[in-house]
C-alpha cells in the first residue's frame, strides 16, 4: 500500500510531511475517511503474512496488552472516549503481537481500539477473551494448513479470566486445536481442594535458580535478578456455578535475596502446559519476558510514529490511521530484532536495493558492492543516522536510533536517483 510505505518512510512526521505534497496529503486524509475502510480490512493482508511467517516456527508466542491512546489536548476530534480519569479524552488500543521465543516480532495477529464512556471502566475483560478466541481459530487455520505451529496466548494479570482457561478445555474436549496460555496471576485462587494456590507455592519444593537481567521499567533500574523457582500443577474451584474445575500449572519465580532498597522481583505464572522440571519452569519464565516487546511495540507506536498527534476530525479517521501506524511499527521493530537474532542474514530480504545501495552509498562514500551487507550492518548504518555511535563496545541499535535513522533512508534513495540524472545528462 503507497500510504503505508510513505507513512513508514517518515514514521515521526505529520501525515502531510510523510505524504510529500498536497494531492498525496489529500488523498491519504481521504483514505481515513472513506466508510468502506475499516482498521481491520487494513490489517487483514498483515495478519496473514504473520501467520505465514509464524509458520516457520514451532513455537509463536500471542502476546497481548492494552495501551491507553491520550487526545486530550485535541478537543476538535469527534467521538472520543474517557480514560481513567472523567478529565482525559482518548481512546483505548488493545493488540496480540506474535513473537518468537527469542524475541523476534513475526507482526500483529489482532487489533481493537475502542472509546468508552467513564462508567464503562469495568466492563472489557472481554477484549482478552477474545483474543484468546482469536487465537485459538489462528491456531485452526494454522493445523489445518499443515502448519508444525503452537501459538502460546500470554497476558499480565489483566488476562487472568477463569474464562480463558475453561476455554481451551472446552475446544480441547471438543477434539480440536487450540491456543495453548501462559499468563500472569492476579488472583490467588483455590484448589478443589480449598486451599489457596498461592500458598502451595510457597511449600513447594523448589526446582532451582534462575539468574537474568531485568531490564529498566517505570522507577526501575536495570538490574541481575537471582529467582527461585517452584511449580505445583492442581484443580482449581471455579468462580461460578456451571463452570468447569479446570487443572492448571501455577509457577512461583521469587527473588529470595534482592539488593538493599530495592523491591523483591516475583512473578506467579500460570499455564496449561505441564512443568515438572527447572528446565520447564525457566522455559516459561523465558516465554513470558517476551511479553514486554509489546511495551516496546506500544513505545514505537506512541513516541516514533507519534499517533497521539494525529490531526484528524474524527475518531473513526483516528483508528483507521491507527492501522497503518500499527503495521509501520512493527517493521521498526522487526527490523531492531532481526539485526540481533539473525544478523548474518543479506540486508536484501528487508530493504529493496535501492534503499540499502543508497545508504551504503552515504554511509561509505563509494560504490556498493554486488553482494548486499549483512542485515547487521545494514541496521547499523541505518541507525547511525539516528544518534546511534556504533563504537566498538556498544550493544546493537535500539529502535528509536532505527526509526529515527529509517526517515533518513528515502533522502538518500532521491539523493542518489537524483545524481544518475545529473550524471546521464552531462554524458
Amino acid at each position: 500500500c503507497a500510504v503505508i510505505e510513505q507513512l513508514g518512510q517518515k514514521p515521526q512526521g505529520s501525515i502531510p510531511m510523510a505524504t510529500g505534497g498536497w494531492s498525496e496529503t489529500k488523498a491519504a486524509y481521504n483514505l481515513f475517511a472513506h466508510q468502506e475502510v475499516a482498521p481491520q480490512k487494513i490489517l487483514e493482508p498483515h495478519v496473514q503474512c504473520t501467520l505465514e511467517r509464524a509458520k516457520d516456527h514451532n513455537v509463536v508466542l500471542v502476546a497481548q496488552d492494552t495501551t491507553e491512546l491520550d487526545y486530550t489536548k485535541k478537543s476538535d476530534i469527534e467521538g472520543l472516549g474517557t480514560l481513567n480519569y472523567e478529565t482525559r479524552r482518548g481512546l483505548y488500543l488493545h493488540v496480540s503481537l506474535a513473537i518468537t521465543p527469542e524475541r523476534l516480532s513475526l507482526g500483529l495477529l489482532d487489533s481493537w481500539s475502542w472509546t468508552r464512556p467513564f462508567e464503562d471502566a469495568d466492563s472489557e475483560s472481554i477484549r482478552w477473551i477474545e483474543g484468546y478466541q482469536r487465537a485459538c481459530e489462528y491456531q485452526q487455520q494454522l493445523s489445518a494448513e499443515g502448519a508444525n505451529t503452537q501459538l502460546v496466548y500470554m497476558a499480565d494479570r489483566e488476562g487472568d479470566i477463569y474464562d480463558i482457561f475453561a476455554e481451551h478445555q472446552r475446544i480441547i474436549q471438543r477434539g480440536e486445536f487450540a491456543a495453548d496460555w501462559l499468563i500472569r496471576s492476579q488472583h490467588d485462587r483455590k484448589t478443589e481442594e480449598g486451599e489457596k494456590i498461592r500458598t502451595l507455592l510457597g511449600s513447594a519444593e523448589p526446582l532451582g535458580e534462575i539468574t537474568f537481567q531485568l531490564p529498566k521499567g517505570r522507577g526501575r533500574n536495570a538490574r541481575p535478578v537471582t529467582q527461585t523457582l517452584r511449580a505445583v500443577s492442581v484443580p482449581i474451584s471455579p468462580p461460578q456455578k456451571g463452570q468447569p474445575v479446570v487443572t492448571v500449572t501455577a509457577i512461583l519465580a521469587r527473588e529470595e535475596n534482592p539488593p538493599q532498597g530495592e523491591e523483591p522481583v516475583q512473578w506467579i505464572l500460570l499455564t496449561n502446559r505441564t512443568v515438572e522440571t527447572l528446565a520447564q519452569a525457566q522455559q516459561m519464565l523465558d516465554w513470558y519476558l517476551c511479553r514486554w516487546q509489546v511495551e516496546v511495540f506500544f513505545k514505537i507506536l506512541k513516541s516514533g510514529c507519534k499517533v497521539e498527534e494525529l490531526q484528524l476530525e474524527h475518531v473513526d479517521r483516528i483508528q483507521n490511521a491507527l492501522a497503518f501506524y500499527q503495521i509501520i511499527a512493527w517493521r521498526v521493530l522487526y527490523l531492531t530484532m532481526l539485526g540481533r537474532t539473525c544478523p548474518e542474514l543479506p540486508c536484501n530480504i528487508v530493504f529493496e536495493d535501492e534503499e540499502w545501495q543508497a545508504v551504503y552509498i552515504v554511509t561509505k562514500k563509494e560504490q556498493p558492492p554486488e553482494i548486499p551487507p549483512s542485515i547487521d550492518e545494514m541496521i547499523r548504518m541505518i541507525a547511525s543516522y539516528g544518534g546511534f555511535l556504533n563504537r566498538t563496545y556498544d550493544g546493537p541499535p535500539g529502535p528509536q536510533t532505527i526509526w529515527i535513522g529509517l526517515q533518513r533512508c528515502k533522502d538518500f534513495v532521491l539523493g542518489v536517483e537524483a545524481q544518475k540524472i545529473v550524471s546521464e545528462k552531462r554524458r
